[in-house]
């Protein structure tokens, strides 16, 4: 793991801010694979969003999600020694030069994915959960992949093929065409580490013909679409959720939350139109609350985009996000 980055107690202090009277969650939080059972990792990279004709930035989430987060407070709900934080990933060093050929920024995916499964295994292999803050989506394949290798290894799994629910506008079942941000669920499911994928809030606009013909005729995949929801009101959001995790449960299953979903949020995708932040709470409290959860992976948020868009709020989404799950999660 050449570009690996330890988070340090020392890393710590230079991110907490003490304050009177009060306890911090960073003043509790532990640092390595030392949480009690979740670890926290980041991914700050945008190749594989530029790998899919995206527009870079979602490498900005990482460091300002982390100040954010470690300056909660800690509760009797979420103490803070529940997890730890392990520490990022740093990829700029991969490519040099702007505006390279597509193909240069997948082939460089191909390096973070041995990367990125190589960890995870790891942390799953000493009984943890892995929280994961990308990046662009392309590091679902990699999670899966070293998910199911450390399952596998401690007898969890008896054989490779875990499932996996995904809040997202978008299938990211891609063709392989080179790996990127669009087809890691297509890598996954080809190479046998991903069994049922269910997706809530597919966007017909960004979903082509032929894929959604493709998720309507596998029995081992499930969608909803946003428009059935929220336009035409076919179906109740809470009746989305409780199909996909119907779908899923029977088995461990991976959390994925794409940020692009969500109205307003700074994206490569950014919508217009989408769900509320207060819908996403909902989303990763249920599934916490319900399913076998082998990770969690929120991605293709950022706070500054290579555009020159700001908008910082999207780390403390992240925070208000990652503090659901774990507290649902652990009086589950």
């Amino acid at each position: 793991m050449n570009h690996f980055h330890p988070f340090t107690s020392e890393n710590l202090k230079e991110i907490v801010n003490p304050r009177e009277n009060e306890t911090k969650l960073g003043e509790k939080i532990r640092t390595g694979f030392e949480g009690e059972k979740y670890v926290l990792l980041g991914i700050p990279e945008s190749i594989g969003v530029k790998g899919n004709l995206g527009v870079g930035g979602t490498e900005t989430l990482w460091p300002e999600f982390l100040k954010a987060f470690l300056n909660i407070q800690s509760t009797a709900k979420f103490r803070g020694d529940e997890i730890s934080v392990v520490g990022h990933f740093d990829f700029k060093g991969l490519l040099e030069g702007q505006k390279l050929p597509v193909d240069n920024y997948r082939k460089a995916v191909e390096i973070i994915d041995a990367e990125v499964s190589s960890l995870i295994k790891e942390i799953v292999l000493k009984g943890k959960i892995p929280i994961i803050i990308g990046g662009g989506h392309n590091n679902c394949y990699p999670i899966l992949k070293g998910v199911n290798e450390g399952l596998t290894s401690i007898g969890v799994l008896s054989t490779v093929g875990m499932n996996a629910i995904n809040l997202d506008a978008h299938s990211d079942f891609r063709q392989k065409e080179g790996r990127h941000s669009g087809n890691g669920f297509r890598y996954a499911y080809e190479a046998g580490y991903l069994k049922n994928y269910a997706i809530v809030g597919l966007h017909e606009n960004y979903n082509s013909q032929e894929i959604l013909e493709e998720l309507a005729d596998n029995e081992n995949m499930h969608f909803s679409l946003f428009e059935d929801v929220f336009i035409r009101e076919e179906k109740s959001y809470p009746q989305c959720l409780d199909e996909a995790i119907s779908f899923t449960q029977d088995q461990i299953t991976g959390i994925e939350l794409d940020l692009d979903c969500i109205e307003g949020v700074l994206s490569s995708a950014a919508t217009p139109s989408g769900i509320s932040s207060v819908q996403a709470r909902q989303y990763l409290y249920h599934t916490a609350k319900r399913c076998r959860v082998g990770y969690v992976h929120i991605c293709e948020g950022a706070v500054q985009m290579e555009n020159g868009q700001k908008k910082p709020g999207t780390a403390k989404l992240v925070s208000y996000l990652v503090s659901d799950f774990i507290k649902a999660n652990l009086t589950a």
